[in-house]
């Protein structure tokens, strides 16, 4: 059985990651293991920040390879992902900023309350029909261990692991209604209702929304990866 590691400790992400694959892979998150360094997510773009989460845990896990193996299983891939929400009249903001999108000074996310809050405002004025949005994801999957290279330097060694990255993506076209509505999800979920549908990410449940999410289609690339060994969107 494939064993990935996912890089999060947020719960709800985990929970849509396992619910999404199902059950041909095994799962293991940075919950078992604490010592793993905190990375910090300052690229400019989602694939930037997901490949440096994944490369730079890969990379911790491959300098002691008794970390390879827990569980009684192999560790055979990290996986990492980044996401957001993209507004159309806010130039694409929150962007990579969207965990953060309160405090943008510090590193450290924001509550999702405050971030929904600080949304709205800007939105104050913004009449429904140009509250246009999406959500986008971008995975990254890197291969452990990754092979040792004799006598390389610090840049071919960091391209040896960003080559052997793979990418895949979604998105999910919707609105920004006007307040928040519905308990279930997390972050902007309860603002954002997806083309087609009169109910927020927050109202819909996870067994619609894992169906139609960014991360899901993000998540089906993924899987048909697993099925061809064919690389996706290697371009990204």
């Amino acid at each position: 059985m494939t064993t990935l590691l996912i890089a999060t400790r947020n719960a709800h992400k985990v929970g849509e990651i396992q619910a999404i694959l199902g059950g041909q892979f095994l799962f293991l998150t940075l919950n078992d293991f604490p010592g793993a360094p905190k990375v910090i997510e300052d690229a400019e773009t989602f694939s930037g920040n997901a490949m440096k989460k994944a490369v730079e845990l890969a990379k911790w896990l491959a300098a002691d390879n008794s970390k390879l193996k827990t569980q009684n299983s192999k560790l055979n891939f990290v996986l990492a992902d980044d996401s957001g929400l993209e507004v159309d009249t806010l130039h694409g903001a929150p962007g990579v900023h969207s965990a953060r999108f309160a405090a943008l000074d510090q590193n450290e996310n924001s509550p999702d309350a405050d971030n929904n809050a600080k949304l709205l405002r800007l939105l104050k004025n913004v009449p429904a029909e140009k509250r246009t949005a999406r959500f986008r994801c971008v995975i990254a999957l890197v291969t452990v261990p990754l092979p040792k290279i004799e006598n390389a330097s610090p840049v071919c060694f960091a391209d040896d692991f960003e080559g052997q990255t793979e990418l895949f993506d979604g998105t999910c076209e919707g609105r920004i209604i006007l307040e928040p509505s519905g308990k279930n999800g997390f972050g902007y979920d309860p603002l954002f209702v997806p083309d087609g549908f009169e109910k927020t990410f927050a109202e819909l449940g996870d067994d619609a929304k894992n169906k139609i999410s960014h991360r899901a289609r993000a998540l089906e690339k993924l899987k048909l990866f697993f099925t061809t060994k064919q690389p996706r969107n290697k371009e990204l």
